[in-house]
């Protein structure tokens, strides 16, 4: 006979059994969510070479039932039991046995309750088992620079690259594609006007999508520049003017090296700069040697040009204002951004016109008027252009194209 303590042991016992297989039922018919589901090894638009050990991990509450994949449409596994609540499929993808170029991977992962939801992805990756090779544009990698100018170095390689820069007198620049096509690099590389004439070796270093290597060597010789002399005077009366109505040159400079760092990694501009107004003379040239009274000797990596007072000053190039400001030294102060570390300053403007911070303006765009705020003895417009912070003569923009 059962005892009845045993009796209310094995109807608590089939009491439990019952609920959880009620429980499961129900699961099993009203489980409305899919799987969720996980690719390592491989990411979305990535570049690949040799073998790429990958895996697909998932679970669900229910238990995953079946998986499916699917190279370019072709079955890597297709309807594969795994039977429970979550798994990992470890797979590999031989890219030597595909052809360089786009490739699809496509993902179903499938529950095991009776409505079998489903899970889909898909991910598109690129295969890339062609050898690094790349080379100069020019046959003797030997380049002439004066002081103060802008040097640019192009080469080609066999195929896109994810990341290049020049090191080269002490500072690193990065290259950009060209935009032909034909997978052509530069770099735009500042020669400062103080920078002493000698024979400096480069470093061209340059990396692939899927992590090869390779580098290219050449010379820069900086030849000396004759530059001129001047001697900058400016009234007390102006100096206090200035100092009450504009920031202090610290902030000036600090803002062009923040500028700089966010300046984007591809050419904003087309073909060479304009004169940014209607030139009448060139006061003070580039690199000229000035002492004054509020800086003593220094050099004016600039150029002064003259023309009418209250004359439109224009953009000498595509790009974006980056500043509008006024400052003790350069008064009424624009800056536009030309990418790739490429700036153009505008100084001493009398009037702004209606244009704004993070506005992309066109080539010959007015941008305010001619004037002498800053520290200006007489009404001219400062024209400067700096590369990764690195002024160099503007003029130079305007007679080749860069």
């Amino acid at each position: 006979m059962i005892s009845f303590r045993s009796k209310k042991v094995l109807i608590l016992l089939i009491s439990v059994v019952t609920a959880f297989a009620s429980y499961r039922l129900i699961r099993y018919f009203f489980d409305s969510t899919a799987p969720t589901m996980v690719i390592r090894g491989i990411e979305q638009n990535g570049a690949y070479a040799g073998d790429v050990q990958c895996a697909l991990a998932g679970n669900d509450g229910y238990g995953v039932g079946i998986i499916s994949l699917w190279l370019d449409d072709k079955a890597l596994a297709e309807k594969h039991r795994i039977g429970r609540k979550t798994f990992e499929y470890p797979f590999l993808i031989a890219t030597q046995t595909l052809g360089d170029g786009e490739h699809k991977l496509k993902f179903e992962v499938q529950d095991s309750s009776f409505h079998k939801n489903t899970a889909r992805s898909e991910l598109t990756f690129f295969v890339d088992n062609v050898p690094l090779q790349a080379a100069f544009t020019i046959s003797e990698p030997t380049y002439k620079i004066f002081q103060g100018k802008t040097l640019r170095v192009q080469f080609q390689a066999n195929k896109p690259l994810n990341e290049a820069h020049v090191d080269v007198l002490s500072g690193r620049y990065p290259c950009v594609i060209e935009g032909s096509g034909a997978h052509i690099y530069e770099c735009f590389i500042p020669v400062k006007s103080d920078e002493p004439a000698n024979e400096y070796p480069f470093v061209i270093s340059f990396t692939d999508r899927v992590g090869n290597h390779g580098t290219l060597e050449g010379k820069l010789n900086v030849v000396m520049f004759p530059f001129k002399k001047q001697t900058l005077g400016l009234s007390k009366e102006k100096v206090e003017e200035e100092e009450s109505k504009g920031q202090p040159e610290r902030l000036f400079e600090e803002a062009m090296v923040r500028l700089t760092k966010a300046s984007p990694k591809q050419k904003l501009w087309k073909g060479a700069f304009y004169v940014p107004c209607d030139l009448k003379s060139i006061t003070t040239d580039f690199g000229t040697l000035r002492v004054s009274q509020q800086r003593g000797k220094y050099r004016h990596d600039a150029v002064d040009i003259a023309a009418a007072p209250r004359s439109v000053i224009w953009a000498a190039q595509d790009g974006v204002v980056v500043l509008k400001e006024r400052f003790v030294h350069s008064g009424n102060t624009l800056i536009i951004d030309h990418g790739c570390g490429v700036l153009t300053l505008y100084f001493h403007l009398e009037k702004f016109s209606d244009v704004h911070v993070g506005e992309l303006v066109r080539k010959g765009k007015p941008l305010g008027t001619l004037g002498m705020t800053g520290y200006a003895s007489g009404y001219h417009l400062h024209w400067e252009l700096r590369i990764n912070n690195t002024p160099v003569d503007p003029m130079q923009w305007t007679q080749y194209d860069f």
